[in-house]
């Protein structure tokens, strides 16, 4: 029950957390970083010039007492100084202390001389009293927090001769030094809001623009039906987003074709098989059961005609499965051999004079089964428009990076104007009595070259030794090519 529990409170976190954009959460994150990244700076600034009061301040305290231990000769005598009260008197007469700084001279308890009046009211402070009675006696600086005047610095100089005592007591004020950098950091914290205030605003701007190909991308697949599958989502720009929305068109494509291809597929068996269930229907109604003979002839007849519609489903299948992947499982092949093979086989076809034209020596990287089937599809094509004893020829070459097998015969050859359509489904030119193909064959030809990345064609075969026939050429590239589905 615990766990049921937990796993419900964290689903229904993530359900929260989900109804954010990401436009939100990117903008949130930048104005989080930049925040931080202000406040560091903030923070740094404040202790880099706060060590640099500190050390002004330890400058001027070094200052004061050199200058102090520098004087030993009285200028009204000319001899070195026998008096503490003296020796004071003169030095803060002629030391002239900074704005915020004081200098205060003691000889034995009382007070001699004191140089700037501001301030003065800190020498009766317990705090300043206290400090002076720490440091009497060995001198050194003291830190104390003052009431009126906040951080005040007391450095105590201890001075004696043989008769009296004193001291020279430096006290400086921070007071201003900090007020001065308050000011500044709060003017910096205003500017720093202000900074934060347009970047988030940029950053919001910019996430929205980068965004929108997958807000377009949204609104596609949700008007995206199994009836359109046309529409793709623009690319613009050269980034990661671009190379996401050219992806996602890439997989709009290979739906759409195979929708296609589906829906294509479907039209044409109905269309093709509608015919022989048609004739099959037809001959089952008018069949006497009781007449043998008429019982025998009906069921050669519906033999025959189931055969030709498995032979058609079989051809429409392999179309249909030419556009998927794993149609082709190439390696490498020896060309010449191919060649060789092929013709032999080609020659169980009809009674042709079957010759070779050409064998070239290279090996490709193909499906040597699919293209055995593309090549005998073509000599079986040859043979159904040649007559026996027509020439009925098989051969290969390489041109670069190229390998042609073609096909050739002596029959009558191939109409300019048909050269295109017989290679379209169902598609066929001038046929002799008796052919029962259904126009499948020089499609199917077409599908296996565009697997393998190439093409077939359709020429003259006519030179002067040869008045009249076709020419059918595979043109397949010799190293692999990748996968480019779905292929034109």
């Amino acid at each position: 029950m615990t766990t049921k529990v937990t796993t419900e409170r964290h689903l229904g976190h993530v359900s929260q957390v989900s109804q954010v954009s990401v436009r939100t959460r990117i903008t949130a994150v930048i104005a989080l970083l930049t925040a931080a990244a202000m406040t560091g700076a903030g923070l740094l600034v404040y202790a880099l010039e706060s060590a640099r009061i500190e050390r002004a301040v330890n400058d001027q305290i070094d200052q004061e007492i050199a200058e102090f231990r520098e004087l030993r000769i009285d200028p009204n005598s000319g001899k070195p100084f026998d008096d503490v009260g003296r020796l004071l008197d003169v030095f803060l007469t002629r030391n002239v202390p900074d704005d915020d700084e004081m200098l205060v001279g003691y000889a034995g308890a009382e007070v001699i001389v004191t140089r700037n009046r501001y301030g003065q009211e800190v020498l009766d402070e317990p705090a300043y009293q206290q400090a002076l009675a720490d440091l009497s006696g060995r001198g050194g600086t003291s830190v104390i927090d003052s009431d009126e005047f906040g951080e005040v610095w007391v450095t105590v100089v201890p001075v004696q001769d043989s008769g009296t005592e004193g001291s020279l007591v430096i006290v400086n004020f921070l007071a201003d030094e900090h007020t001065e950098l308050n000011r500044t950091l709060r003017t910096y914290a205003l500017v720093a809001l202000m900074s934060l205030g347009l970047i988030s605003t940029i950053a919001a701007f910019q996430s929205g623009r980068l965004l929108a190909p997958l807000r377009t991308l949204e609104e596609t697949a949700r008007d995206i039906t199994t009836t359109d599958l046309s529409r793709r989502i623009p690319e613009q720009g050269n980034d990661d987003i671009t190379a996401l929305t050219r992806t996602i068109n890439l997989m709009l494509a290979r739906l759409d074709a195979g929708f296609t291809d589906q829906r294509r597929f479907l039209d044409d068996a109905g269309h093709e098989l509608k015919t022989p269930l048609t004739v099959m229907r037809g001959h089952l109604e008018l069949l006497d059961a009781h007449n043998p003979a008429d019982t025998v002839e009906t069921r050669d007849l519906l033999l025959d005609e189931v055969d030709r519609m498995s032979r058609l489903v079989g051809d429409l299948i392999l179309l249909a499965k030419s556009r998927r992947p794993d149609f082709l499982a190439p390696g490498p092949v020896d060309l010449q051999q191919l060649t060789t093979a092929v013709l032999a086989k080609a020659r169980g076809l009809g009674d042709r004079d079957w010759r070779l034209d050409a064998n070239a020596e290279a090996t490709i990287h193909v499906d040597e089964q699919r293209i055995t089937q593309a090549v005998l599809q073509l000599a079986d094509n040859a043979v159904k428009h040649t007559d026996p004893g027509d020439t009925v020829a098989i051969g290969s070459s390489i041109n670069g990076r190229s390998a042609t097998i073609w096909v050739r015969d002596t029959g009558p050859g191939v109409p300019e104007a048909q050269r295109e359509s017989i290679f379209e489904r169902f598609g066929r030119g001038d046929v002799r009595p008796n052919d029962e193909g259904f126009g499948l064959g020089l499609s199917i030809v077409r599908a296996i070259a565009e697997a393998h990345g190439g093409n077939v064609s359709v020429t003259d075969a006519a030179d002067r030794h040869q008045p009249s026939g076709a020419r059918f050429t595979l043109t397949l590239p010799t190293e692999e090519v990748p996968a480019a589905w779905p292929r034109s």
